[in-house]
């Protein structure tokens, strides 16, 4: 029987094994790392690349926003000077309106109705006046609503009876009225008689009274208006 010693020959073996095994393992941590470093180099790349976006879009964003604020600014100087064209064509406009009002006036009074005042206030014009009954106060109030285009939405305020003394020994009853209406511009009467059928308006000019001789005294902020037709007295407040 022959006996052979093998251990060095083991040893020998798993050193080499073990060196292997080391090596390998050396490789593996190499190959690792660079690929780690490119991936991480590759996100770096693509990080710097959308920084690069976003600083372009964020100064693009900056210029579009000093570009709105110039339109803005333009649009604000535009819709002023449109406003200022507005008002100077309106005062040219509405150079001849008092004109009108009392022509119109003069002429949708009903017979028995007597202007003591009128205000106007902006648009709204207000009258004061006496009428001989409240039929005759509703006459005005149904011409000034149908009877002009210069004239809209008047509504009566106030109706108040009361007595006029025509001598020391006799007095009449009548009704004093308060009412008002919206005085239209030019532009706007302009489309509302456009608008008129010209039916109406021949039956309207045909219901018109009369004109009366119309008497103006001028104070501030207030006109006040008399009718010639017939004598105004004294109304009893």
């Amino acid at each position: 029987m022959i006996l052979i010693n093998l251990l060095p020959h083991r040893e020998a073996a798993r050193k080499q094994r073990r060196d292997l095994f080391n090596v390998s393992m050396g490789l593996a941590f190499l190959l690792g790392g660079l690929i780690a470093g490119a991936v991480f180099l590759w996100y770096q790349a693509r990080i710097s690349e959308q920084q690069g976006r976003n600083q372009l879009l964020k100064s693009e964003i900056t210029k579009l926003e000093s570009q709105i604020k110039d339109i803005a600014s333009l649009e604000s100087e535009i819709a002023g000077l449109r406003a200022r064209q507005q008002a100077v064509e309106d005062l040219q406009a509405d150079r001849n309106v008092p004109v009108h009002l009392l022509t119109e006036m003069s002429r949708q009074l009903p017979d028995g109705v007597y202007i003591q005042s009128m205000r106007q206030l902006n648009q709204v014009v207000t009258i004061q006046g006496v009428a001989q009954s409240n039929d005759r106060v509703s006459d005005l109030l149904r011409n000034l609503s149908s009877g002009t285009p210069w004239f809209s939405r008047p509504e009566l305020v106030e109706i108040v009876a009361g007595a006029v003394a025509l001598n020391p020994r006799e007095s009449r009853r009548v009704s004093n009225f308060t009412m008002r209406f919206q005085l239209m511009r030019a532009s706007e009467a302009e489309k509302a008689a456009a608008a008129r059928p010209p039916a109406g308006a021949a039956s309207a000019a045909a219901a018109a009274p009369a004109p009366a001789a119309v008497a103006v005294a001028a104070v501030p902020a207030a006109v006040a208006v008399s009718a010639g037709a017939a004598p105004v007295v004294p109304v009893k407040k």
